[in-house]
């Protein structure tokens, strides 16, 4: 219960199951049982997790969700300056990790709250150790923009990206993101789909973006995570527009057509198609530019 002394409470982000509540850690229990107040995601959910679970919650419950996530952080504040244990749960895996609690964890560290954690399942290192590719280094991009345009401006960015990247999409949008990390990464470049991961219908889809994009467009349905294989090392860095023109010249003179010559030298170096297309026009224009005036001089 809460501290009547004057002394500050608790912050617990509590990780939960990802999909078999068998995982759910047996902390979980105890402090979904003995908490002051229990901030949820969606607390229709919590009470789906607490009866499977076979427990009860004894303090208040208060609903903690991006759409106001902000205006509650400063009541939950309050009642950890009056020395409650607050215990917040998202409605799958760790809070803070693309579900609410960031803004909590910093108003309470700001005021100088304890913070701690009771770990659990995360579907971010599930898939990493499921997807069979290097997970040595590892990042997390959370999930992709919506809108084309700008799905494709954020794989650019990460397109030399070496670690290994996990993603999370909406099933509804992996053909498209697997198309457009297609596009970006190349199509031979390794990944993994993930799918509903700890459920009855568990799938992992392996193989290269392209092969992947392919198999998505027939329609893929559940929660979904994404790992991609980080851009190989080379020996590509520094690699000039002459330098990827010469590469795709070679294999133009090889019988590949530029397309797909473009392609493979974007996937080799690490590079988004774009760069390399744009370095290849802009070599024609210039030979282009450069016969002219030696007409003009003739």
């Amino acid at each position: 219960m809460a501290d009547v002394t004057g002394t500050t409470g608790t912050l617990v982000l509590a990780g939960t199951p990802i999909g078999d509540v068998a995982d759910a850690p047996p902390r979980l229990a105890t402090e979904l049982e003995t908490a002051d107040v229990v901030a949820a995601e969606d607390t229709r959910r919590l009470r789906r997790l607490t009866q499977a679970m076979g427990i009860h919650t004894t303090g208040r419950v208060v609903s903690y969700f991006e759409g106001n996530e902000s205006a509650r952080t400063p009541e939950l504040v309050e009642a950890l300056v009056g020395g409650a244990r607050v215990l917040l749960v998202t409605d799958a895996g760790m809070p803070s990790v693309s579900d609410p609690g960031y803004r909590l964890v910093a108003a309470a560290v700001e005021q100088d709250i304890k913070v701690t954690a009771v770990p659990g399942p995360s579907a971010v290192l599930t898939a990493l150790a499921l997807s069979a590719l290097p997970v040595d280094r590892f990042c997390f991009e959370g999930f992709l923009p919506r809108k084309a345009g700008e799905r494709l401006g954020k794989l650019r960015e990460v397109a030399g990206e070496r670690r290994t990247m996990v993603f999370f999409e909406a099933p509804h949008r992996l053909d498209d993101t697997l198309a457009a990390m297609a596009e970006v990464f190349g199509e031979d470049r390794r990944a993994a789909v993930c799918r509903e991961l700890t459920k009855t219908y568990e799938e992992v889809k392996r193989g290269p973006l392209g092969e992947l994009a392919r198999w998505a467009a027939e329609g893929v349905r559940g929660e979904i995570t994404v790992v991609v294989e980080g851009a190989t090392d080379s020996g590509n860095e520094g690699l000039d527009a002459a330098e990827l023109v010469r590469r795709v010249q070679v294999r133009e003179e090889a019988g590949e057509r530029r397309k797909e010559a473009i392609a493979a030298v974007a996937a080799d170096a690490g590079l988004p198609k774009r760069e390399v297309f744009d370095a290849v026009v802009a070599a024609k224009n210039a030979a282009r530019t450069g016969q002219d005036q030696g007409k003009g001089l003739a």
